[in-house]
């Protein structure tokens, strides 16, 4: 399993890339920070060092200090005044801690007043509780230096206040994060909520002919975003609406020269050469009805209506038997949908029609899962290669290669079926069954 780091939402990626990006400035800024802090401390501790030292060797040169005190035994540091000479190191409690950065920071200012020690070296002394009085800030340290063979030691106090820092720069962090994250989530959603809406309106079937334009919402390139798709929109559904008048007036014309030559037919004396030229007029009559209902399977003025497929199904088998054909109700469940009625049926009907024309026979089952309705057509034929299920739902695509319309129609049943399941925001799917046989599948959102 992939662990996904990066969102996939416009806001879930702004977001996130400002969290980091704060985080990184944030663990920067502390960084240098702790980095300044830790010079300050030890400009103060060690420079007071560094002065106290410098003062005892002018004493020493001058000839003012005092006489070293006898060295009748090791002397405890805690007893040494603030600047103690020695010829011997100094003893240290037995839980003080070195500290190499301050004896380097020590070392480098005395050799920048040209005084060359031969070793400086500095300890932490363990924090004493200081009764009935108040504690002191920072801790003590012990710098001792080595020159010209003799041992300065000196007391100093460096400061501590890296738990402080860190306090600071979370509260600091935590209102970064909702002064900055907060408008910026307001402006996504502002800007995702009609992406969002812009979205479904694409992804809607162009046949559904619902060309209500979408609000103007949002930032100004998303308001013109969305304004070029509603132009856009309604250009389609204008070229829609023009194809189906062209469409109209073409059949119109059409349907009467047919007409007026099957009058003219009927009167030709040969019988067998009548017969011949009426079978053809009724093949274009057939075609050019099967061309105008694929043309304008998503127009029409039929209103949708709650269909409970169970029974249409029913209905749609008893016709069939009624006619002599082998078709029958399967397996079904209580489903409804809502759609146009006479649409409906006639994609089952073009499903049912291939059904026994390839397969002998028919049976209609209803199922429903994911809150989708499944109308399942199958048969018993020897089902379809890949190549023509993917292909067959195309206008004029046939499984039988012959253009005799007796054998194998015209090739827009599936094509009029599926511009039907797509008008009522469905789909219409092909899949070989294991056992054999084909199932024509449409697929319909589920009404409550």
């Amino acid at each position: 399993m992939t662990l996904r780091l990066w969102p996939r939402s416009l806001i879930g990626q702004l977001v996130f890339a400002v969290a980091v990006t704060l985080f990184v400035a944030q663990a920067i800024n502390f960084a240098l920070l702790a980095r300044g802090q830790k010079q300050q401390s030890l400009a103060h501790g060690g420079g007071m060092a560094v002065a106290r030292i410098i003062d005892a060797l002018d004493r020493q040169e001058r000839s003012f200090t005092e006489p070293a005190p006898p060295r009748d035994g090791p002397r405890e540091y805690r007893r040494v005044p603030k600047v103690a000479i020695s010829d011997t190191p100094p003893n240290l409690p037995p839980r003080a801690v070195a500290t190499p950065d301050l004896a380097d920071y020590v070392s480098s200012l005395l050799n920048e007043a040209d005084i060359h020690p031969v070793a400086v070296r500095a300890w932490a002394l363990p924090q004493r509780p200081r009764l009935g009085r108040t504690s002191l800030p920072g801790r003590t340290v012990v710098v001792v230096a080595e020159v010209d063979g003799r041992f300065y030691a000196v007391r100093s106090r460096v400061a501590t206040g890296g738990e402080r820092l860190q306090g600071f720069l979370l509260w600091q962090t935590l209102s970064l994060y909702v002064v900055l994250l907060v408008p910026i989530i307001v402006i996504a959603l502002r800007a995702a909520g009609p992406l969002r809406d812009l979205t479904r309106a694409a992804r809607a079937s162009p046949a559904l002919r619902d060309a209500t334009p979408l609000d103007e919402e949002g930032p100004s390139d998303v308001r013109e975003l969305i304004g070029a798709f509603n132009a856009y929109r309604a250009r389609i559904a204008t070229m829609l609406s023009d194809k189906d008048r062209m469409l109209g007036a073409v059949g119109h014309d059409l349907r009467t020269p047919l007409a007026s030559l099957r009058v003219r037919v009927e009167q030709v004396d040969d019988e067998r050469l009548r017969d011949k030229m009426i079978a053809s007029i009724e093949e274009m009559t057939a075609m050019l009805t099967d061309i105008l209902a694929l043309a304008r399977s998503g127009a029409g003025t039929e209103t949708a209506e709650r269909v409970d497929l169970a029974a249409l199904a029913t209905e749609i088998a008893a016709d069939y038997r009624e006619r002599g054909k082998d078709v029958s109700p399967g397996a079904t469940v209580a489903a409804a949908t809502k759609v146009r009625p006479m649409l409906l049926r006639r994609a089952l009907r073009n499903l049912v029609d291939n059904a026994v024309a390839y397969g002998t026979r028919a049976r209609i089952s209803i199922a429903a899962d994911g809150g989708m309705a499944r109308i399942v057509v199958s048969d018993d034929g020897p089902g379809l290669t890949a190549e023509q299920i993917r292909t067959l739902v195309e206008p004029f695509a046939r499984g039988e290669e012959s253009r005799n319309r007796a054998t194998g129609g015209a090739g827009l049943g599936l094509s009029i079926a599926r511009e039907i399941a797509e008008g009522e925001g469905g789909a219409l799917t092909l899949a070989n069954r294991p056992g054999g046989g084909l199932d024509a599948v449409i697929t319909l959102p589920l009404t409550v």
